[in-house]
């Protein structure tokens, strides 16, 4: 079974834009990993629009399943990531001021840098993951790097499903298949949601772990966060 992680930046979101603590960040991933969510999720950024750096330390002390944090390794988020020591940590290539992550690591031009993050988590006993597009050179870049897993951007796959073409699906499978071969974990995140998570891991070998936020919080508006994080496992059987 591929484990679900669910990303809870919007429940952050919409508690800073109000202020004062409704909704309560800690409560939601306390009530997530009783729905039977099986890891969180958070992704700070430098502006700390939606996550705050005291979030990631308050949450660590609560999260009994997997605690994952993402975010463009820069002085600032190192440090906090290795205050916390969560069980994950996911490199994601993001400009300051982006407002959602928009493409994969270059592996290659990146590897010495890349390289020297990673040992620095590995050392403290962090697993780390690097976000990178369905590209073979970027795949066998990323197993150059020395890290655990790959993360895999699925915004294109996720654009094409809903426009009804199954062979967005492709890309990915051959860079699964490589991964597979190098030895490196899978996991995947970016727009997908109910409509396209089942096709996406049928299809995608040895897919340990999805992190999905915004299609899941907003589903939830509708069908109750339980409801959905209970739906989201049974699609990933």
């Amino acid at each position: 079974m591929t484990k679900l992680s669910v990303n809870i930046n919007k429940i952050a979101t919409l508690r800073n834009a109000r202020g004062g603590n409704v909704p309560d960040l800690v409560k939601v991933a306390v009530d997530i990993q009783r729905f039977g969510g099986q890891g969180i999720t958070i992704h700070p950024r430098p502006d700390e629009r939606h996550i705050r750096y005291q979030d990631a330390r308050d949450l660590k002390s609560i999260i009994t399943t997997e605690y994952n944090i993402e975010g463009n390794p820069q002085h600032n988020f190192i440090d906090l990531v290795l205050e916390c020591k969560p069980d994950q940590v996911t490199l994601v290539p993001d400009a300051i001021g982006a407002i959602t992550s928009s493409a994969g690591w270059d592996t290659i031009n990146n590897q010495a840098y890349l390289t020297e993050v990673i040992q620095e988590f590995q050392r403290n006993g962090i697993r780390t993951s690097i976000f990178v597009d369905p590209v073979l050179e970027m795949i066998e870049g990323a197993k150059k790097t020395g890290t655990d897993r790959i993360e895999l951007y699925t915004e294109a796959f996720a654009h094409q499903y809903g426009l009804g073409n199954e062979r967005g699906i492709d890309p990915y499978v051959k860079a699964a298949e490589l991964a597979n071969e190098l030895g490196l974990g899978i996991n995947a995140g970016h727009d997908l949601s109910l409509e396209n998570i089942q096709f996406f891991k049928q299809n995608i070998p040895g897919l340990l772990e999805v992190s999905i936020g915004h299609a899941l919080i907003a589903e939830a508006l509708y069908l109750g966060l339980d409801n959905v994080v209970n739906m989201y496992l049974n699609k990933l059987k």
